[in-house]
């Protein structure tokens, strides 16, 4: 194929369509007519010589070879914008800049705040919106509505980039005189006691709980389960704040992330004890859309939060390491 003879604009359109799959909302973000649009799909099928977009119960769906073209023509088309793009470094003390980061209860507790304090020393005049997982679809950050993700991850659609942050592992947290602590803490005792769940938050709106579906509990009861056991949860939330309160009840426990643990080390009223068994850790990323990758006030605001998880990690280094794993295959600090 001669490229100098394609119309490189049907980029920009398939791009759109694979986003909205839907060739009015397509139009209308492209700022033309609804006629135009299909014209432009109909040449975009010639070109592939695929349909891209076909019609189902579901609305308009991707085929194989649209999905496989996706984040190929995503990277296209950010080295362009990237290349016309005129480079001005970000002005932190004069920009009155929004930005807008979704980011789980556990990372709004762990690291938000030490972001702020940042963000008021060296940019103070801007403004920090801080959304839930159930507010924001990957949909947004995709196209840049939403700056950042800061959260736990189960899948991370393949346009994205993304850096790890820290590793964490899991610590139980409950009050000093919980009866338990009468005993040797063993896996026996901790499956005695009486638990507090916390949420494995992801995108969407959440949904109730059933207590039977161990695939959906998470991290913590699907390790008991490849043991074959199971342990008692008494109440279900999804705050881990809320947990923490929780905690303090005399007879209950929270297994949760160890940092989170590491907040109340100070509270009187708490114990932290290490779990008596292995449960598998997991990375905390943020994810960004590739449109936003050479963007330079995205680019301050990624270094500085990437600063900010450091100073984390170096400060609770020492109680975490009671926490860690020798050895766990497949986690790595990452980013791409």
């Amino acid at each position: 194929m001669d490229i100098s003879r394609v119309d490189l604009n049907l980029l920009v359109y398939l791009d759109v369509l694979l986003r909205e799959r839907n060739v009015t909302k397509a139009a209308n973000h492209l700022g033309i007519t609804q006629p135009a649009m299909s014209n432009g799909l109909r040449r975009l099928r010639d070109l592939f010589g695929d349909p891209l977009l076909v019609r189902t119960s579901e609305g308009m769906t991707a085929t194989e070879r649209a999905t496989e073209l996706q984040p190929l023509v995503r990277s296209i088309l950010s080295d362009i914008e990237q290349a016309v793009h005129e480079k001005t470094a970000f002005a932190a003390m004069e920009s009155q800049r929004v930005f807008r980061i979704m980011a789980s209860d556990y990372a709004e507790s762990c690291l938000m705040p030490r972001v702020l304090r940042r963000l008021r020393q060296e940019a103070p005049h801007v403004t920090l919106d801080v959304l839930t997982p159930s507010d924001v679809s990957f949909l947004d950050v995709e196209q840049g509505r939403l700056d950042m993700a800061i959260n736990r991850f189960d899948k991370i659609p393949q346009s994205f980039h993304q850096k790890t942050l820290w590793i964490e592992y899991f610590a139980c947290l409950m009050n000093v005189r919980n009866p338990i602590l009468k005993e040797p803490f063993t896996l026996d005792t901790y499956l005695d006691a009486s638990h507090i769940w916390v949420s494995k938050t992801g995108f969407g709106v959440g949904v109730g709980v059933n207590p039977k579906d161990v695939q959906r509990l998470g991290w913590v009861d699907e390790a008991l389960s490849l043991m074959g056991r199971k342990r008692q949860i008494s109440v279900f939330t999804r705050h881990y704040q809320v947990a923490m309160l929780l905690a303090e009840q005399h007879d209950l426990i929270a297994t949760l992330p160890s940092r989170a643990a590491w907040l109340q080390k100070d509270n009187a009223n708490l114990v932290v004890k290490v779990p008596p068994f292995e449960i598998p850790p997991f990375e905390l990323k943020m994810a960004w859309s590739p449109l936003l990758q050479h963007n330079t006030d995205h680019q301050w605001l990624r270094k500085l939060i990437a600063e900010v998880a450091g100073e984390v990690d170096a400060e609770f280094a020492p109680f975490g390491a009671q926490f860690e794993s020798a050895e766990v295959p497949g986690i790595h600090h990452s980013e791409r």
